[in-house]
């Protein structure tokens, strides 16, 4: 009886404990603030009417060692490390107990996500009200009630599988439309802040300057200043809705030692001048232009040093000359590289220490995060590294919470507006607009297109990507949508008007790839089979439609190419269909430049698709069709063979020049001029023509402004997006500089007939050099200014002075 007795008043007292709780953590919210330490004051971190530096002070004062070190990790989400979809019991175990810095991928529903917790993931009202729970676990049930930053990638959109769709950056860099952009962004963010993502790890900032390298598709493009203007419109449009944006990845990254990357990803060949002027370029003018809030460091080295434990890069440049105010967070396993790739560290624990008294603020990886807290807390205690170290680091972390509204409304506070504006079918508008403008027009012989549906009765859709879809579903990116295939597209479009065929042709590969790209080998008989289908088709039909290229698994992370030539057979299958003697409508769909000379010696229209987003089929359908004239220009330099790499915008002075046949010198030819297709380089179904180019003043002092002007005209008879090109070029300096530079540009829709005045503004800045002694000046003399349709295509030229 007694026994009953003791467990009754022992049941008793737990209920009593746990009412007293729950009453405890409903009572910490008060009318413009929250009592998140749970002890009836409000202290100066929990007052909204504080600055931010004190109330970041105010709580790193309160915070114990095991608290700090776990602001210094991430975690990442459900069914990547974290194995509940919400918060358990167990939680109270688990090293975030003490809170965490963010929490990565939760719940977006990307791989496998989207089958192990569907219902948490969509509707997306779910996913506003799991995201809360997880939010108000670590605010109620941890000691001081620290808010969660829950990060999540957007290079193609947001990463949830039934978010908007972008184009791949590179098709995104191809529109060289900065409002465009701008839109995007703010898409991105909004739905981010509806779906309780409060940090984007976009955009990508490094620039691909060797086409072999597998994200060159993850990049705006070659040229800084291009990717420089386009990545602050895309972080004004993420933080717009008060999301942080994180920059990729910080620094030297995308140009390993031959384009390698996969288990490479060292030793990039960059001087320390090159490296200011084209691959920082775009973090210093976005960081001073755009204020992000995180930056991701990378796993390369530079010189001899990793990037993720340098306190040149994560300190000295980041934030005492960039001015950068966030918090830096690692690429995953950037800390192990330091010692199990690089070997600078005699151990993993010596790694840690590095990265932190680096700068780095949160270490990410797809393991547990007491992998890296832990021995960070270790290093602590045993007085390897200081508390004035964690204490800088955590301090960072803080404050982005704080400017984040984290610690004033860290909740969600309408869940249901998030199924009134997530997703594609939200944004169907624009999602066909951002892909039309990414299209890119490389060839139009005999104004081939767009093709003329009274004329046509018969149509070959063929090659290995017509009915693919692989290509539009990103690992960083929506995954969960009904995409329209090429075909799919141009189906539509025919209607009954047309009969329509389909043949694959071949592959995207041969069963030998990627050795069939240095070995011959003989076509199969099922090859030949596959090939002469198409070709009987070909020769029953008005026109062909040749879908070719790389899918999914050709390009991206750690999937470098040793040749940029069509893969497996679709070469033979090209040249067996223009033997028919048919027309030939070439669609390359691609996430880099492919060295397609024969293509574009023989075959008379082709259009760059890149890997485009959900709508791409329709995009490209109604372009060749007409719906659509394609402006597109190329972000990036079609190479005509690898022999040429790197071959590039810009360039100094001689360095992409022929050689000399006659003379003392002479030796006549022995290798291939030229790029296939330049930087700035696209056509279209109508034409334009540049006048009137004014300069105001010619002459102006070192720290005056220049406004420039031109006229466009639309001299065809269709209407058209001309994108207009600022170049200059500095005609004597103390440092050899670029040949030219892009220092302007304007995406501009004129009607047949119209005319437009495009207008520039040149700061001193955009003049700057690096001189002798590695500092940005801006130095006398003149410099010739040039307006045209792309970098080798210059209309109008006119020379000022700077300084006088």
């Amino acid at each position: 009886m007694k026994k009953k007795q003791v467990l009754l008043f022992i049941g008793i007292g737990l209920l009593i404990n746990f009412v007293i709780s729950a009453k405890e953590k409903s009572d910490i919210y008060y009318k413009g603030w929250i009592d998140f330490n749970k002890n009836g004051a409000k202290d100066i971190y929990e007052d909204p009417e504080q600055p931010v530096e004190k109330r970041v002070q105010d709580l790193l004062s309160q915070m114990t060692t095991d608290e700090k070190t776990c602001q210094l990790a991430t975690l990442y989400g459900y069914k990547r490390v974290l194995q509940d979809s919400l918060p358990t019991e167990n939680w109270k175990n688990e090293i975030w107990k003490d809170g965490i810095a963010n929490i990565d991928e939760q719940l977006n529903g990307i791989g496998k996500g989207s089958c192990t917790a569907p219902d948490l993931i969509y509707p997306f009202s779910n996913h506003a009200k799991a995201i809360n729970k997880i939010q108000k676990w670590f605010i109620e049930e941890t000691r001081l009630g620290i808010p969660v930053d829950f990060s999540n990638e957007g290079v193609h959109g947001l990463n949830h599988t039934k978010a908007t769709p972008l184009p791949a950056p590179i098709g995104i860099g191809s529109t060289w439309n900065k409002k465009l952009v701008l839109q995007a962004g703010e898409i991105v963010g909004k739905e981010a802040k509806a779906l309780g993502y409060t940090n984007v790890y976009a955009p990508i900032l490094d620039i691909a300057r060797d086409p072999r390298w597998g994200r060159v598709l993850e990049c705006y493009g070659e040229d800084p200043y291009l990717v420089s203007s386009l990545g602050v419109q895309m972080v004004k449009g993420i933080q717009r809705f008060g999301v942080a944006s994180t920059l990729k990845h910080y620094a030297v990254y995308s140009v390993p030692k031959g384009g390698r990357d996969g288990n490479a990803r060292t030793d990039p060949h960059v001087s320390p001048r090159e490296m200011h002027e084209l691959y920082l370029y775009p973090f210093k003018n976005v960081i001073r232009e755009a204020q992000p809030m995180g930056v991701m460091s990378s796993y390369n080295d530079w010189n001899g040093e990793p990037v993720s434990a340098s306190y040149y890069f994560l300190t000295e440049l980041l934030r005492q000359q960039f001015g950068f105010k966030g918090y830096v967070v690692s690429d995953s396993e950037a800390v192990e590289f330091v010692e199990s790739k690089h070997h600078v560290a005699s151990d993993y624990e010596d790694a840690v220490r590095q990265v932190a008294e680096a700068g780095m603020n949160v270490r990410t990886h797809f393991t547990p995060p007491q992998d890296y807290i832990l021995p960070l807390r270790n290093l602590v205690q045993e007085g390897r590294i200081s508390m004035q170290t964690i204490d800088r680091l955590v301090s960072d972390v803080l404050r982005v919470k704080f400017e984040l509204g984290l610690f004033d409304t860290p909740y969600i506070q309408d869940v249901e507006v998030s199924d009134k504006i997530v997703g594609a079918d939200k944004n169907v508008n624009f999602v066909l607009d951002m892909q039309r403008q990414s299209l890119v027009l490389l060839k139009n012989d005999d104004n081939l297109l767009p093709l003329d549906k009274r004329k046509i009765k018969n149509i070959l859709v063929t090659g290995p990507l017509a009915k693919e879809t692989n290509y539009m579903v990103s690992r960083y990116g929506p995954q969960e949508l009904e995409n329209i295939t090429v075909y799919d597209g141009i189906e539509d479009y025919a209607g009954n008007e047309i009969s329509l065929s389909y043949a694959k042709g071949c592959e995207v590969i041969d069963k030998n790839w990627p050795e069939s790209e240095i070995i011959h080998y003989p076509l199969t008989d099922t090859e030949k089979e596959e090939i002469d289908k198409a070709v009987s088709l070909a020769r029953n039909s008005d026109i062909i439609i040749a879908v070719l290229g790389e899918d999914e698994e050709r390009t991206g992370e750690s999937r470098s190419r040793t040749s940029l030539d069509l893969p497996g057979r679709q070469q033979q299958l090209l040249e067996s269909l223009y033997e028919t003697g048919k027309p030939v409508v070439l669609v390359l769909i691609n996430g880099r430049p492919l060295t397609i000379n024969w293509a574009n010696r023989f075959i008379p229209s082709i259009l760059e698709a890149w890997f485009p987003n959900q709508m791409g089929g329709r995009a490209i359908a109604g372009t060749l069709f007409g719906e659509y004239n394609p402006g597109g220009k190329l972000p990036i330099t079609f190479p005509k063979t690898t022999g040429q790499i790197q071959l590039n915008f810009p360039f100094k002075p001689g360095s992409q020049l022929g050689q000399p046949e006659v003379g003392p010198n002479g030796t006549g030819k022995t290798r291939v001029i030229g790029a296939l297709y330049p930087f700035g380089y696209g056509l279209s179904y109508t034409t334009f023509a540049y006048s009137n180019l004014n300069v105001t003043p010619s002459r102006q002092r070192m720290q005056g402004e220049f406004k420039i002007t031109v006229d466009v005209t639309n001299t065809g008879k269709r209407n058209g997006d001309e994108i207009v090109q600022l170049y200059i070029r500095d005609k004597v300096s103390s440092v050899i500089t670029y040949d030219s530079q892009l220092r302007g540009f304007e995406r501009v829709n004129l009607d047949p007939g119209e005319t437009q005045t495009v207008e520039f503004t040149l700061k001193p800045e955009d003049f700057m050099l690096l001189d002798k002694n590695m500092d940005w000046s801006v130095e006398p003399g003149e410099f010739e200014f040039m307006i045209g349709a792309s970098s080798e295509d210059i209309r109008l030229k006119q020379s000022i002075q700077v300084g006088f």
